[in-house]
């Protein structure tokens, strides 16, 4: 962004350039400070226009701070710090930075006592874009910026500043007021002028200068594509790649609802779409300041930002239809509970688990049959994305706070309510939405959910009874138990973020094989159906089992330990069966972290927990048993013997030459030989011999003092 007399370039999210920058910030802050609403929206639509797509601020100053960083390094080959984000810079203060501060310094204080919708609208729009530079924050992250903000959000019952408008930010130097004494808690939406009137009325004293009314046609469309283009500004600036975490889509599609059609309604319906709009880019940028800063996040949890957004997800929860502005109120729920620990906590007592299950039930009309059984009608079409980004951050904050608790015990009172949970995540797992790609993000956060929830809870997954169509073992509803396992099929054709998406699939289906027997005898129907083709190794192949073989030997030790914890528990923990199926090569593994290498059973597994049924052989097995290499777990071909036709002098002198490469290796600490204790377990060679020679001088001194 460059001031006047001043031209460059901007960027976009991916680094590309998309438009000159032209817009006179200090001529935008002479209008504010005039209170020129007619220049202040032209200015700042055409500046939200240019920067819509701005995510990285000074691009050109942070490349030249990189290229200076890279010549120092080829000079001295020694690497400075860089800070690990692109949004910051070496901490000098550039005419740009000074110049976006003083903007959002003087957008805050003007907000606080606006009344007009469309004014509103583009000086928060405003906010919303630099509320991404994490630099240009410090006007944002006084108590009184954050309370407006807050305010013009929609949050109420929101504490009074007692600073009275002073700067309570440890450094910040320009002040942000609050609302006017005797304001209301948010601005009024009739407050929009006569018709005949100019659409813009100076509020000061003296001007009477009315500026004409824009076209209706050209603000609709710019409208539009503000909605377009910004409405995913969200997800983009407030969402960080560990929560789990997952991959974030555009939310913009969700959002039509907050267009405004003017051919269609009146000047009541358009005030409260306006309206709509202008709460929705307060809660972005407030989402913005509260990811980008951590005395953001302690001074929101002080000024009882929590309080205020369960109150509104419970009235919003009775409503006929939620606001279009409620998934930005559930996204800074889920980062206030996310980042600050006390608020988990505090949305746990204060019943917050009970709450957002009913909001979640809400978000997908949810209908009761029996207890803890929905009804899904496969008549009815799809959940749109808007719903479906909804029931996303709410299962989200589930997450966050469920975490955190899930090693407490449950009385009667919470086991039932985590068993109603529990039925709507099945609910909610067996539901398809317009997209595909929401359909698996909604069903991976209810597979995080659910991997976290008391397992004795999760019985309500298969006590739904049987209807036509169902899937079915013992009398038990699989469908619940088949949707999981086909979305760990998606996730195992996947090559990218196998730990993110499928470790917690594989735990759940792991846990719930070890609790409920038939969901293991579904699973080992489906994964591990009787062997017949013993000419393959385990691991070739395109099966489920075949490609959870594989990830036996990944080198996310994370991924591998899941998948052959799955196999192990299917073969019921028995090393001779899990031997069989997966190759004693792809075994080793497992059975080296358990103590089992020496083939001992099930090891340490309580007696009783699974059930006697014998593992039947096929003829195919039977036959080739006696060919099949236990290694590989196939009948290999008889290979020739290296041996043949030499003589034993030329044989000892390989097996000489053998050991001396042994012996060097060892030395050079390149291998390290390893045994196999009497534990079952792999210990080093060395550490096994020093143990035994120290036995055996043990004993000679016992005999010696025998004989004395």
């Amino acid at each position: 962004m460059k001031t006047k007399g001043q031209r460059g370039l901007d960027y976009d999210g991916q680094g590309n350039k998309f438009g000159d920058m032209d817009v006179d910030l200090e001529e935008i802050i002479w209008s504010i400070e005039e209170e020129d609403q007619e220049a202040i929206v032209t200015q700042l639509q055409k500046y939200n226009d240019e920067n819509a797509l701005c995510f990285f601020f000074d691009t050109e100053e942070r490349e030249r701070r990189k290229q200076r960083e890279l010549e120092e390094f080829r000079r001295n080959k020694v690497r400075d710090y860089v800070p690990d984000s692109d949004s910051d810079s070496d901490g000098s203060e550039t005419p740009d930075l000074f110049l976006r501060q003083r903007l959002a310094a003087a957008l805050i204080q003007y907000v606080g006592s606006q009344r007009h919708p469309q004014v509103l609208k583009a000086c928060l729009r405003t906010l919303r874009i630099l509320s991404r530079d994490r630099r240009a924050l410090d006007p944002l992250l006084t108590d009184p910026a954050l309370l407006t903000l807050a305010k013009l959000g929609g949050i109420g019952a929101l504490p009074v500043s007692e600073q009275g408008g002073s700067d309570t930010h440890h450094n910040c130097g320009t002040g942000a007021t609050g609302f006017p004494a005797g304001a209301e808690d948010e601005p009024s939406l009739n407050a929009r002028p006569d018709a005949a009137a100019s659409l813009f009325v100076e509020p000061g004293a003296g001007r009477d200068s009315q500026g004409p009314k824009p076209d209706a046609n050209s603000e609709t469309r710019a409208q539009q594509a503000g909605n377009q283009q910004n409405e995913r500004d969200v997800d983009k600036d407030t969402c960080s790649s560990s929560s789990g975490a997952h991959a974030r889509r555009n939310t913009h599609e969700c959002l039509v609802r907050g267009k405004r059609d003017s051919r269609a309604k009146g000047d009541d319906e358009e005030d409260k779409e306006e309206g709509e709009v202008w709460r929705k880019e307060a809660m972005k940028a407030l989402c913005n300041v509260v990811y980008n800063s951590n005395w953001a996040q302690k001074r929101a949890s002080e000024l009882s930002f929590l309080p205020g957004l369960l109150a509104r997800l419970a009235r919003t929860t009775q409503a006929a239809a939620p606001p279009s502005g409620q998934f930005y109120e559930l996204r800074l729920l889920f980062l206030l509970t996310a980042l600050r620990p006390e608020l988990r906590a505090q949305l746990q007592k204060e019943g917050g688990v009970s709450l957002l299950t009913a909001a979640l039930e809400k978000c997908l009309s949810v209908q009761w049959r029996n207890l803890h059984e929905a009804v899904l009608d496969p008549t009815v079409p799809p959940i749109s994305t808007d719903v479906s980004q909804r029931a996303i951050e709410i299962l989200k904050i589930l997450f966050s706070v469920t975490y955190s608790n899930r090693k407490q015990q449950l009385d009667n009172e919470g086991a039932a309510l985590y068993r109603h949970l529990a039925a709507v995540l099945r609910h909610c797992l067996l539901l398809s939405c317009e997209k595909e790609e929401c359909t698996e993000e909604l069903q991976s956060h209810v597979v995080n959910l659910l991997s976290v929830l008391p397992l004795h809870c999760l019985d309500v997954l298969l006590s739904v009874p049987l209807s036509e169509g169902s899937l079915q073992c013992e009398g038990f509803n699989m469908d619940c138990v088949h949707a999981l396992m086909l979305f760990m099929e998606k996730q195992l054709n996947k090559s990218e973020k196998l730990k993110e998406r499928l470790t917690p699939v594989l735990s759940l289906l792991t846990e719930s094989c070890r609790a409920h027997r038939q969901t293991r005898h579904y699973l080992r129907q489906q994964i591990l159906p009787p062997l017949r083709d013993v000419s393959t190794r385990p691991e070739e192949g395109e099966s489920m089992k075949s490609r959870l073989v594989r990830l036996m030997t990944h080198v996310d030790t994370d991924v591998k330990d899941c998948a052959a914890e799955l196999l192990f528990v299917l073969c019921k923990e028995n090393v001779r069966r899990f031997v069989k199926y997966t190759g004693y090569g792809n075994a080793a593994g497992l059975l080296a972290a358990r103590g089992l290498l020496r083939g001992r059973g099930r090891g340490a597994v309580p007696e009783g927990r699974y059930s006697s049924d014998s593992d039947s052989d096929t003829e195919e097995y039977k036959q080739a048993k006696a060919q099949i290499n236990p290694v590989t777990g196939r009948v290999e071909a008889d290979q020739p013997d290296p041996m043949e036709g030499m003589t034993e002098e030329e044989k000892e002198e390989e097996a000489q030459k053998l050991i001396n490469m042994f012996n060097k290796l060892s030395r050079n600490k390149i291998i390290e030989p390893v045994v196999v204790s009497a534990e079952g377990k792999l210990v080093p060679l060395e550490e096994l011999r020093h143990d035994t020679q120290a036995e055996d001088g043990g004993s000679e001194e016992d005999s010696e003092e025998q004989d004395k």
